[in-house]
């Protein structure tokens, strides 16, 4: 094992996180809602993530719109699998790729198994997240943080390195940040940060990018409905009333999501760059 490797932290063991949709109650909503019109038609899109919750709800819509699609996921083998089934039931190609995205050496060779077996790439969704709620600031320790920031802000430097010398003018590149970012969150100190260092990676990327015609924005949730929180992301009392404190009253569904990756990746947005969208039931802070 080369040095490089043996840095990587070692995932948090506090529960299940990410999660297992397989075994969640009651399901997510991630069907896409409408019929296609080809806005990804032959396109191949890295999504990450993509076993379940937000980012099944991506593959499958952007399948739907005629994408291939390269499944990203940690280890929640029986979600990746069904995701893969949902894409190829809609007549497009998909793998299956698992491993920690916190990895420089993974995520190349999620892009070089990309460019092997289609040949291009056209789309990168970082989406792929985790967080441990921590009522004080003391309780968390340096393993979490590193851990944390390395899932959810390292790998999307990682992985958008090893993909830039295959996108090419008109590629889009789409990150997952968080309604965190803005409002702040009392027991999510660091999820919240990265997610700030999220919104400022998009949008300085996007102006680093702009020239060679690539476009870089992001999505900002409120509260989805994914196994994200229900495995460990919120402690159980926080589930039990999950969404309720938005204006909506309730927690929004990964297939209300979708669309806003969906607009963003394909040329729907083609004057959109450095922006981030609000899915999030009416809670935007600010922008």
């Amino acid at each position: 094992m080369s040095q490089e490797a043996e840095t990587i932290i070692p995932r948090i063991q506090e529960g299940s996180e990410p999660g297992i949709e397989a075994q969640l109650d009651p399901k997510p909503q991630w069907e896409p809602r409408f019929a296609g019109s080809g806005r990804l038609q032959n396109k191949v899109a890295i999504v990450t993530g993509a076993d379940s919750g937000i980012g099944r709800a991506v593959a499958s819509l952007f399948a739907r719109e005629g994408a291939d699609v390269v499944i990203v996921y940690l280890n929640e083998h029986e979600d990746a699998d069904k995701t893969r089934d949902i894409v190829t039931a809609e007549g497009r190609r998909a793998i299956t790729i698992a491993g920690d995205l916190g990895d420089k050496q993974f995520c190349e060779r999620v892009v070089q198994q990309t460019i092997d077996a289609f040949g291009k790439l056209d789309v990168l969704v970082n989406n792929a997240g985790e967080q441990h709620p921590d009522k004080n600031l003391e309780d968390i320790d340096e393993q979490q943080l590193k851990r944390t920031f390395q899932t959810n802000i390292f790998s999307m430097f990682f992985l958008t390195q090893a993909a830039l010398p295959h996108l090419k003018e008109g590629a889009a590149i789409v990150n997952c940040t968080s309604e965190t970012m803005y409002a702040g969150a009392p027991m999510l100190l660091d999820y919240s940060s990265t997610k700030g260092a999220i919104t400022a990676f998009t949008r300085s990327l996007a102006l680093n990018l702009v020239e060679k015609k690539i476009r870089v924005n992001a999505v900002a949730p409120g509260p989805i409905w994914t196994p994200l929180n229900p495995a460990g992301g919120s402690p159980p009392e926080k589930v039990a009333k999950f969404g309720q404190n938005t204006p909506m009253k309730r927690p929004g569904q990964p297939n209300e999501v979708a669309p806003a990756f969906l607009f963003l990746a394909c040329e729907d947005s083609s004057y959109m760059t450095a922006q981030v969208l609000h899915p999030d039931g009416g809670n935007t802070t600010s922008s």
